[in-house]
């Protein structure tokens, strides 16, 4: 049996529709879960919403609804999403079902029979953007007195009763934890954060709430609900079966990868890590805290408006072109940039002028001069350098990959569909369909192998274009044939796409 590969999306909080950053995780997500089929691992791929929480109560009230039915609402706008950017995934978990709550509380009853659970009085502040509480030290004040989280979200006095985690009693464990693995936290840069963070000292963590009863409740202590991030961060073993230690479970967990935004790395690296020592349970191989996503160098807020919607974007550059985009012109862990012009030209020069337009070439020829039947490959030593090129590039893209850098990866590949446009130029096979028609047959034959072999490498980040034009070639092979072929990337038009 192939070896497993569990890689998990943060959960979707849907009090809003999805933004542009919950696309750009999804759809890297998705890459990397498909580049990990394509490498024969058996690919578990989970996301999902995480619906409680005051931010669900408060803005469901606002607008006169229940909680549940805004939530179903909520969270089937995240379903819709993945499904128009065509992710992949293998089970997408709601907080509020029936399941997830089954594993919130094995979870905490764990957390209890190690004695790390107790009930004391909360005094503090707490982000309700956030749902976080923070120290003193961590907040600044705006120019209206406003005290403000380090996400400069305001934060307010909380007094309450409340379950505690005793989280200080993990500080050690977890730098442990960071040296010994010193990818387990990723970028670089994150994992510095982290560690200046625990080395400061832990102090233990407020786990429940009684202000509010939107949650799981606490196994033992009815009026209490548990604090959301436990509750959310448990979806990730509901995904794979937990409570349930067989099947899936046993198969998948511990986690790959957690895939995160960069602003809630403190709740994957320290406290799911703390919750999953406490219960007894592995813990996941990598966090992994990608960077943000701005709009033309600015990040992206209501009140600016400079909110994007993804389907739109799906809807005017096509999901591919955009999925390539995102993956291509952005550093893996960094913050990135995006436009309409960049994703126009971005999408125009690569796929549409260089890629695209290298299988509409070679499949035009092959269709108009050989009767629509793909030749086998030319065995000149200008043909085996060209597929020794594509492979090269292909194999750079697997090894970046692998790594999750895929801007690197994409810049490999395109390399070596660059070597095939310039094999076009230098072979001029329209010319030799006069003079040398069996060089024409073979020059043609191996351009075919070559993007055969470049669309299986792109596959994870174009899945739709690569599959009609691998089904399209398959057609030409045997005693098939190629009919006339359509463009895999039509260029886009900035101004076409502005009048949408």
């Amino acid at each position: 049996m192939s070896q497993p590969f569990y890689i998990t999306t943060a959960i979707s909080y849907p009090n809003g529709r999805p933004h542009i950053g919950h696309a750009y995780e999804a759809i890297a997500a998705d890459v990397i879960a498909r580049f990990q089929r394509s490498q024969g691992r058996d690919v578990r791929l989970v996301t999902g919403t995480d619906e409680h929480g005051l931010k669900m109560v408060q803005t469901a009230r606002a607008q006169g609804r229940d909680t549940l039915e805004f939530a179903d609402e909520m969270s089937s706008y995240f379903r819709e999403m993945c499904a128009v950017l065509n992710i992949s995934y293998d089970a997408f978990v709601r907080t509020t079902e029936p399941r997830h709550e089954a594993a919130s509380v094995a979870l905490w009853k764990a957390m209890e029979e190690q004695g790390d659970l107790y009930l004391d009085r909360y005094e503090g502040w707490y982000s309700v953007r956030d749902e976080a509480f923070y120290d003193e030290s961590e907040l600044t004040t705006d120019e209206n007195g406003q005290k403000l989280s380090p996400q400069g979200t305001p934060v307010e006095w909380t007094t309450e009763e409340t379950w505690f985690f005793r989280l200080s009693r993990y500080a050690v464990p977890l730098l442990r934890l960071y040296s010994e693995q010193p990818d387990f936290i990723r970028p670089e840069s994150r994992r510095n954060e982290v560690v200046r963070f625990v080395e400061g000292g832990l102090k233990d963590l407020s786990v429940s709430r009684t202000s509010f009863d939107w949650g799981v409740r606490v196994p033992g202590s009815p009026d209490h609900v548990m604090y959301v991030w436990v509750d959310a961060l448990t979806t990730y073993m509901t995904g794979v079966g937990f409570p349930d230690r067989e099947g899936d479970f046993a198969r998948y967990w511990p986690a790959d990868i957690h895939l995160i935004g960069k602003d809630i790395v403190r709740f994957h690296a320290v406290y799911w890590p703390a919750f999953l020592m406490s219960a007894g349970l592995p813990l996941p191989k990598q966090v992994f805290g990608h960077g943000f996503l701005l709009a033309r160098g600015e990040k992206m807020s209501k009140s600016v408006g400079n909110v994007v919607d993804p389907m739109q974007l799906a809807e005017k550059f096509g999901v591919d072109a955009l999925r390539y985009f995102l993956m291509r012109e952005i550093s893996f862990g960094q913050d990135g940039s995006y436009s309409d012009e960049a994703i126009v030209t971005r999408a125009n020069a690569e796929l549409a002028n260089s890629f695209g337009n290298l299988a509409q070439r070679t499949f035009s020829m092959i269709f108009k001069n050989l009767d629509g039947v793909v030749p086998p490959a030319g065995q000149e030593s200008a043909d085996q350098e060209l597929l020794a090129q594509v492979d090269r590039g292909n194999h750079a893209l697997t090894v970046e990959f692998d790594a999750l850098n895929f801007s690197a990866g994409l810049e490999a590949w395109m390399n070596a569909v660059f070597a095939c446009n310039a094999y076009v130029d230098t072979q001029a096979p329209w010319a030799l369909r006069k003079t040398n028609p069996h060089r024409m047959s073979e020059v043609l034959g191996t351009l075919a192998i070559a993007v055969e072999r470049l669309a299986r490498a792109v596959a994870p980040v174009v899945p739709a274009a690569s599959e009609k034009l691998l089904s399209y070639i398959e057609e030409g092979r045997g005693v098939g044939r190629i009919t006339q072929p359509q463009p895999i990337f039509p260029r886009l038009e900035l101004e076409a796409a502005e009048s949408c």
